[in-house]
């Protein structure tokens, strides 16, 4: 039992006879656990970071064409490369693939003067094609920077084969 005894000091004169004073700590030291218990329960640590995606409804999938002049596509490689390109596929030629970074806000400002140049500015939209060697991290700041520049219509899609090849040869 944990205590604390306090002896008077007798100053020379005569004092009656008192007791020592004899605290308890007990149940302080479990009080003093109780509340530590009852924070640690109580408080948050950390919040998670949660993004929204729009997915779309259950059933049959549907398809739709994209005018090329009212799209851009961007393609997520290995190590943060992003391409982009503006064209059909079968326009599609290894110097309509353009190399930017994340940096500066490229990204934003190419999502931007695409934006800028397309007929129907209301259905402009934005393909995300990540490649087998791109990291999750990539299309995480590629979702960013969709919300930094207010693009509601995205999707993400796979590579078709033409982008597989031209990938594949950007990033040899």
């Amino acid at each position: 039992m944990a205590e604390v005894q306090i002896k008077e000091q007798s100053t020379g004169k005569k004092t009656q006879n008192k007791k020592p004073i004899r605290v308890d700590m007990t149940p302080m030291v479990d009080l003093g656990f109780l509340l530590i218990t009852f924070f640690m329960f109580t408080t948050n640590f950390s919040k998670p970071n949660v993004m929204n995606v729009g997915l779309p409804a259950k059933g049959p999938i549907n398809t739709t064409e994209v005018d090329v002049k009212n799209s851009i596509s961007f393609i997520l490689g290995q190590e943060g490369r992003v391409f982009y390109y503006q064209a059909d596929k079968k326009d599609l030629t290894d110097k309509s693939l353009k190399e930017i970074s994340f940096d500066k806000a490229q990204v934003a400002k190419t999502i931007e003067a695409a934006k800028a140049n397309a007929k129907d500015k209301n259905i402009f939209t934005v393909i995300v094609k990540p490649a087998d060697d791109s990291q999750y991290k990539t299309v995480v700041d590629m979702l960013d920077e969709l919300a930094i520049t207010k693009s509601e219509r995205y999707g993400i899609a796979e590579m078709n084969d033409r982008e597989k090849e031209l990938y594949q040869k950007r990033i040899e």
